[in-house]
C-alpha cells in the first residue's frame, strides 16, 4: 500500500491554486490545504476536521441518508434544502392545512413537529482500515470471493472494533477497492419540523429551473435535533432536550464577491471520474437516451393530471419532483459530456497512460487493462440497457409494476426461504402499504403504465422481451390490465395477501397486473441479471486495478476518491460562466429576478403577496446588498447529489449559504470534472434570512443565531 501512503502526504511541493475535487476531511493537510490557502482560505486544516477538539466536521450531519444539514446555533437547530425536507413537510400537510402551499413555522419550540424515520448522522472520527479489510483476499481466485471475504471483514470489524454504545461504525471502500476507511457515527432520531418557505419560495422556478442557472429558489428549511439528557442519541420522547452541538456556524452577512474563496462541506453521493472512455461512450450515446425517455413520458402524464387537480397535485408533488431530478441531471449531463469533449479527454489520458506502463515495466500487471475494458463494456451493453429499463419502468416509474414487483418478491422467498420468512414479509407487506395508497391514484399510474410498457417492448434487446409483449397493442393490454387487477386499490390489495400460502399464490397468480410483471421479472431475472452480474464483476475488478495504477504511476496527480457518500470537502472560487458563444452568466442573483419571473397562479412562479409587499416597500432589514436582496450565488465547487443542504462557508469558516444544485451542463462533474464549465448554485444566507425573519416573522430563530454583520461606519 506504499502508494496509498504517497497519495496520503499528496506531495507538499504542489501548491497551486487547483480547484475540484472530493477530498477526505482528515486527510487535507498537505497539498489541499496549501491550494486551499492560494485560494484564500484562513483556516487551518486542523480547524476542518479534528479528533481531538471541535471543528467544521462537527456541525455537518449527513441529513436523512441522502442530504446534508448545517448546525446553526448552540440549540441543535440545523439548516438543509427546501427540497430534502419535502417529503416530511408533504407528510404534514392537507389539503385542509396545506404546509407546501403556505408554508410553516413554529415560533415556539412546543410546536415542532416531530418526524417519523428522519435521522441526522455526524461522523465522530475517521480511520484507515485497508489492511484489516483485505486480510486473506490476497491468495483467493475468484473476484466473487474476494467480495465475499471483504464482505465478510467489514462485517466482522463493525461489531468489533472500538466504540461507545450508543454510536456505530461504518466502513466504506475508496479508490475502488484499493483504501477502506472507518467512519464512527452517531445518529439522532428525534428531529423536528422547524420551519419551511412556502413551496413558491422554497421551489421557485420548480422543475423549468432545477439545474439551470439564472437560479431564484429559497430551498431551504429548517429542523432541529433533539436528544436525551445527557445528549446522546434517543428515538423521540416528549422529555428529549434540544441537541448540544460540538460546533455550530456562525453566520455572515458580510457578503461575497466574485473570485471570493468558498468551500462546502457535504456528503456527495456518488461520481465515476475515473470510468474508461468506452464507459462514458456507453452512458452518453446509450444507457442516458433511454432513461431520459422514459422519465420523460411519466412526467408528462403526471405533469398534466397535477395541473387539472390539486389533490392529485399533494400526492405526486414529491414523487414528481423525484422523477424530474435525475430526468433533468442526464439531459444536462450528457450535453456537458459532449461539450467537453470528455470521451476523447479520456483516450488521450488511456493513451498516457499505456505509455506509463511501458516506461515503468508493468506490462504484465496493467498493459491488459484498456484492452479488458473495451472487450467487458462491449459485452454488457446490451444487459446494461435491459437493466436500467427494467429499474426505469418496474422498480421507479409505474406504481402498478412496483406494487406487483413486491408481490414477485414475496413468492421468490416462499420458493428460497419457506413458510415461515413468507408469511412474516406477507404480515409486514400488508401492513406496510398503506402509505403508498395514501399517494396512489389509479388513473394516473393508468395514463403512466400505456406510455412505459411501450417504451419498455420497443426499446428493449429483443433477445429480452417476454412473449407477453410481441406485438403489443399497449391500449388494449393496458385496458384488460385495470379493468381486472386488484392491485389499484388497498382493500383489494389486502385481500390478495388473505389466507396461507397456497390460498395467496394462487390468487396474486391469477391477477392480470401480477401476469404481465412476472412475465417480464422472469425474463430480467433469468436472461439479464446473471450476466450483466458476471461481466460487471468484471468490470469491477478491473477498475480495482485500473485506479492502483493510476495512483501508482500518477503520484503527483491530484487524485481524489470518488464520492461514495461519505463526508467530503471541495473548495473554489465564486464565478460566473460562460455556458455557450455570447452568453456570459453573472454569479449572483437577486430578488428583483424573482419579480421578474412572476407568473401570477403559476405553480412554478407564483409569488406570496407578502413577498411582492416586501419587495415593493424595500423593507430588507439587514440583508440587503447595495439596496437589493441576494437569493443566489454560483461557485466552481465540484459537488454532486448528497450535496444537497451542504453549508457553502467562506474563508474563514462562516455559514454565506447553502448548496442546492449545479448548472445543468456541470452535472457532467460526476464523470469529468471542468471549472470552465462546472458551477455549483447556493442559495445566499441572507435570502435565508431575509424570509425568515422579515417574511415569516420567526424572531425566535433569528435571536438563535450568531449572526456575523459588516461594520458601520462611524
Amino acid at each position: 500500500m506504499k502508494f496509498l501512503r504517497l497519495l496520503i502526504l499528496l506531495v507538499f511541493s504542489q501548491v497551486s491554486a487547483q480547484q475540484g475535487g472530493m477530498w477526505i476531511p482528515s486527510l487535507l493537510k498537505g497539498m489541499n490545504e496549501s491550494e486551499m490557502k492560494k485560494l484564500g482560505m484562513k483556516i487551518s486544516a486542523e480547524d476542518i476536521y479534528s479528533v481531538n477538539k471541535s471543528s467544521l466536521k462537527d456541525a455537518v450531519p449527513q441529513f436523512d441518508g441522502g442530504c446534508t444539514a448545517e448546525v446553526i446555533s448552540d440549540k441543535g437547530l440545523i439548516l438543509t434544502n427546501h427540497h430534502c425536507g419535502f417529503d416530511n413537510i408533504q407528510i404534514h400537510s392537507t389539503v385542509e392545512n396545506d404546509y407546501l402551499t403556505n408554508g410553516f413555522w413554529a415560533y415556539k419550540m412546543e410546536e415542532e413537529l416531530p418526524n417519523k424515520d428522519l435521522y441526522v448522522t455526524f461522523i465522530i472520527r475517521i480511520e484507515d482500515v485497508t489492511t484489516k479489510v483485505l486480510e486473506g483476499t490476497g491468495t483467493l481466485a475468484t473476484e466473487a470471493e474476494k467480495q465475499k471475504k471483504i464482505q465478510e471483514n467489514i462485517s466482522f470489524l463493525n461489531k468489533t472494533l472500538p466504540k461507545e454504545a450508543w454510536q456505530e461504525n461504518n466502513i466504506r471502500t475508496f479508490y475502488d477497492g484499493n483504501q477502506y476507511l472507518l467512519f464512527v457515527i452517531e445518529n439522532y432520531k428525534d428531529v423536528r419540523l422547524v420551519g419551511a418557505p412556502p413551496s413558491s419560495i422554497g421551489k421557485f422556478g420548480s422543475d423549468t429551473d432545477n439545474w439551470v442557472w439564472p437560479r431564484h429558489t429559497g430551498d431551504f428549511s429548517l429542523f432541529r435535533i433533539y436528544a436525551d439528557k445527557n445528549n446522546r442519541p434517543a428515538e423521540y420522547s416528549k422529555d428529549n432536550v434540544p441537541y448540544k452541538p460540538k460546533h455550530f456556524f456562525p453566520i455572515s452577512i458580510n457578503g461575497i464577491k466574485e473570485n471570493d474563496f468558498t468551500m462546502v462541506m457535504g456528503y456527495p453521493g456518488r461520481t465515476q471520474e475515473y470510468l474508461p472512455a468506452i464507459a462514458v461512450d456507453q452512458i452518453v450515446n446509450t444507457l442516458n437516451p433511454v432513461k431520459i425517455e422514459v422519465r420523460d413520458a411519466a412526467l408528462k402524464v403526471q405533469d398534466g393530471f397535477m395541473r387539472k387537480d390539486n389533490a392529485i397535485k399533494i400526492q405526486y408533488a414529491s414523487k414528481y419532483a423525484a422523477v424530474a431530478n435525475y430526468w433533468k441531471k442526464w439531459i444536462g449531463e450528457t450535453k456537458g459530456l459532449k461539450k467537453s469533449n470528455a470521451i476523447s479527454v479520456k483516450q488521450k489520458f488511456e493513451a498516457s497512460f499505456q505509455e506509463k506502463v511501458i516506461k515503468a515495466g508493468k506490462q504484465a500487471e496493467y498493459g491488459n487493462i484498456i484492452s479488458d475494458f473495451n472487450k467487458t463494456y462491449s459485452e454488457i451493453r446490451d444487459f446494461a440497457l435491459a437493466r436500467d429499463l427494467f429499474s426505469e419502468v418496474v422498480l421507479r416509474n409505474s406504481e402498478l409494476l412496483q406494487n406487483s414487483y413486491r408481490l414477485y418478491q414475496l413468492e421468490q422467498i416462499l420458493k428460497t426461504k419457506g413458510e415461515q420468512a413468507f408469511t412474516d414479509r406477507k404480515n409486514n407487506l400488508s401492513n406496510g402499504i398503506v402509505d403508498f395508497y395514501k399517494d396512489y391514484n389509479a388513473m394516473v399510474d393508468k395514463n403512466m403504465f400505456e406510455q412505459l410498457i411501450a417504451i419498455y417492448a420497443k426499446r428493449l434487446p429483443s433477445q429480452f422481451l417476454p412473449n407477453e409483449l410481441n406485438n403489443l397493442n399497449a391500449t388494449q393490454l393496458t385496458n384488460d390490465i385495470y379493468t381486472n387487477t386488484k392491485l389499484t386499490n388497498l382493500d383489494d390489495f389486502r385481500s390478495l395477501l388473505e389466507g396461507d400460502s397456497k390460498t395467496v399464490i394462487e390468487k396474486i397468480n391469477a391477477d392480470k397486473g401480477y401476469q404481465i410483471l412476472k412475465a417480464m421479472a422472469d425474463a430480467y431475472t433469468k436472461n439479464v441479471l446473471p450476466k450483466y452480474d458476471e461481466l460487471n464483476l468484471k468490470n469491477i475488478a478491473t477498475q480495482r486495478t485500473y485506479m492502483k495504477a493510476i495512483l501508482e504511476l500518477f503520484p503527483n496527480d491530484r487524485i481524489f476518491p470518488d464520492a461514495n457518500s461519505t463526508l467530503r470537502v471541495t473548495y473554489g472560487k465564486v464565478k460566473g460562466y460562460k455556458p455557450n458563444d455570447a452568453i456570459t452568466y453573472d454569479p449572483f442573483t437577486y430578488l428583483d429576478g424573482v419579480m421578474e419571473k412572476y407568473v401570477p397562479g403559476d405553480y412554478e412562479f407564483d409569488v406570496p403577496k407578502k413577498l411582492i409587499d416586501l419587495y415593493n416597500s424595500k423593507d430588507y432589514g439587514d440583508y440587503a446588498s447595495k439596496g437589493k436582496i441576494p437569493v443566489a450565488f454560483i461557485a466552481t465547487n465540484h459537488t454532486t447529489g448528497g450535496n444537497s443542504g451542504s453549508p457553502a462557508l467562506d474563508a474563514k469558516g462562516n455559514l454565506i449559504g447553502l448548496n442546492f444544485d449545479r448548472v445543468w451542463e456541470g452535472t457532467m462533474s460526476d464523470i469529468y470534472y471542468s471549472p470552465e464549465i462546472c458551477r455549483n448554485i447556493m442559495v445566499d444566507i441572507r435570502y435565508v434570512l431575509f424570509i425568515i425573519d422579515k417574511f415569516a416573522g420567526a424572531d425566535n430563530l433569528i435571536k438563535e443565531l450568531k449572526i456575523i454583520a459588516p461594520k458601520k461606519k462611524m
